[in-house]
């Protein structure tokens, strides 16, 4: 179940070119990035190393309302995140994969909305890469 939780790729691009494009191609599909989390950074200021880990929150107004509008505990699980992180001398970029929705509120129906958001987040990982 792990595997179609989350949909990862790897990039030939740096770490700094990835998050740019994440943001650029988030846009261009009529998302929004609602915050950047630097996780880098944060564990920084507590003395504590790792290599780049941002964490971008995106959203679409229209899908959200449509989702909540079924269940409000949906939010449990929103916004959308796209994480890009170095690994191993790599540039990744993975999302939790929006269709998996479905599986953890069955009785809020969202499997077309929730595959339809699933194709535009894993299109925004494709185009990023």
């Amino acid at each position: 179940m792990q595997d179609e939780m989350k949909y990862t790729v790897e990039t030939g691009k740096s770490f700094d070119e990835a998050v740019e494009a994440v943001e650029t191609r988030t846009r261009e599909r009529g998302f929004r990035v609602l915050h950047i989390h630097d996780v880098q950074a944060t564990l920084a200021e507590k003395g504590l190393q790792r290599e780049p880990l941002k964490i971008i929150e995106i959203c679409n107004a229209k899908y959200a309302h449509q989702v909540l509008e079924k269940d409000d505990l949906i939010s449990l699980l929103m916004p959308c995140k796209i994480v890009v992180y170095r690994k191993g001398g790599k540039t990744i970029l993975s999302a939790m994969r929006p269709a998996t929705l479905a599986q953890f509120f069955p009785e809020a129906h969202l499997d077309e909305v929730a595959k339809e958001v699933d194709a535009i987040v894993r299109g925004i990982v494709d185009a990023a890469k």
